[in-house]
């Protein structure tokens, strides 16, 4: 494991060699984990990591695509001729090949596909029919089988024939004349029984799923049962593919991001650094949107209990809107906040990456404020007499801006002093947002409304 403050040194020394020459840093890359190398050009312009990606051979190319993030490979894949995702596909096993072609261009995997083999080519679009969101989705096809009346021998010669496109990990499968999976061989069984052992007496009971079934559910069994690899079925009972426990790991990983984001209003995209602004604008707009909506609900129920009499706008109807406003400026800090506190757990938030996802996160934050305030600030003037709704506006501005601002800064603050983010910047962000904001609405209030 390379220590971080190495690891830090190392990524400032390559882009020190890329602004010589793409080719040195490139070089540099040689011996580099691939995880690492995507880090670091996720950190450099498109167009240079893609002069650096160009001077890698096909095998640390598709090494590197495996661990790029979303915006990274679209920006690579984006720039790629048929030859050149050619020669990356031919490195990659069947599931990561299918992605790869079905994140290009239609008629760019159109024109690889016609330069390949006529079975591989089948075997890509077959894969890429099946809803990613199930295991034929995340299934590779490479696997390796062996018949009942076989020996444990004859299992290893076949690994050593047939495995060597097969993803790391994977079980050996015994199937019978028709391919229906009878029973599986992990590793620990082909390592310790005799070579002369009949594989119907060495193999254990598979485990299988049909290639519809969702995905979520696979990646549970294989976490349940702690298995190598999970088999895919067709209608007819037949293996046809095999999900490894890498795949399913990933799948439950994600899956537990996206639940995460969904509950903080947020989206997968958030996470990207060069996702847009008004594209995780965009994307957050429903949660303020259902906020607004109670806010006025509420404040039309208030009314009922706090209504006093008299012409424009007294203490009590400034009163009404307060839970609107600190409910608006919660949410956004708490989206800003859950993004920063995940990025810091996943060591995303370093060197430029920091100053880029801080930056972002504000501008959104101001952005989704502006639109805000301005919606609120008609909608409370049609609904309420004097300067209630433009200060109702200029309140919501500022307080969704002052929540994303503390959204940002609270969790890297927690952080430099050594204390658990994800522990602390929650209640503390909230206690702060409703602090703020109401003060904010007040303030703004006695500006604008005569008393």
């Amino acid at each position: 494991m390379v220590p971080a403050g190495r690891e830090d040194k190392d990524s400032r020394e390559f882009r020190s060699l890329l602004e010589t020459s793409p080719g040195q840093a490139a070089r540099y890359l040689e011996g580099v984990h691939a995880a690492d190398q995507a880090d670091w050009l996720r950190d450099v312009s498109a167009e240079d990591a893609w002069l650096v990606y160009g001077e890698l051979d096909a095998e640390e190319q598709a090494e590197l695509i495996e661990f790029a993030d979303d915006d990274l490979r679209a920006a690579l894949i984006e720039r790629m001729s048929a030859g050149d995702l050619r020669e990356v596909i031919d490195e990659l096993p069947s599931d990561e090949a299918a992605d790869l072609l079905g994140d290009a261009d239609t008629r760019l995997a159109e024109d690889v596909l016609a330069t390949i083999d006529s079975e591989t080519a089948q075997e890509l679009r077959e894969l890429a029919a099946h809803d990613p969101d199930t295991a034929g989705g995340i299934m590779a096809t490479e696997f390796v089988t062996v018949g009942p009346e076989e020996r444990l021998g004859d299992a290893v010669k076949a690994i050593r024939k047939q495995g060597e496109d097969a993803e790391e990990e994977l079980a050996v499968f015994v199937v019978d004349a028709e391919g229906r999976p009878l029973g599986f061989l992990p590793d620990r069984v082909l390592l310790s029984q005799p070579i002369h052992t009949p594989v119907d007496e060495a193999m254990v009971e598979p485990i299988t799923v049909g290639v519809a079934d969702d995905q979520e559910d696979a990646a549970r069994l294989v976490d349940k049962y702690g298995l190598q690899s999970l088999g895919v079925v067709d209608d007819s009972g037949a293996l046809i593919g095999v999900i490894s426990a890498e795949d399913a790991t990933e799948v439950l990983a994600d899956e537990a991001e996206e639940d995460l984001l969904r509950m903080a209003g947020a989206s997968a995209e958030s996470l990207h650094g060069r996702a847009s602004v008004l594209r995780r604008v965009r994307n957050r707009l429903p949660l303020m949107g259902i906020t607004v909506l109670s806010g006025l609900v509420s404040a039309k129920v208030l009314r009922w209990f706090l209504e006093t009499p008299g012409e424009g706008a007294g203490t009590s109807d400034i009163l009404r809107y307060l839970p609107l406003i600190i409910g608006l400026a919660g949410n956004v800090g708490v989206q800003s906040s859950t993004i920063l506190v995940r990025a810091i757990a996943m060591g995303e938030l370093e060197g430029p990456r920091q100053r880029a996802m801080l930056r972002s996160e504000t501008l959104v934050g101001v952005v989704i404020g502006l639109i805000c305030g301005v919606v609120l600030a008609g909608v409370v003037s049609l609904l309420e007499p004097g300067q209630l709704g433009m200060a109702v506006g200029i309140a919501t501005t500022a307080a969704i801006l002052c929540a994303a601002l503390m959204g940002t800064s609270v969790p890297v603050l927690c952080t430099r002093l050594g204390i658990d983010p994800a522990i602390v910047a929650g209640p503390f962000l909230i206690c702060l947002s409703d602090v703020s904001g109401s003060v904010l609405f007040v303030a703004v209030a006695k500006a604008l409304i005569p008393a």
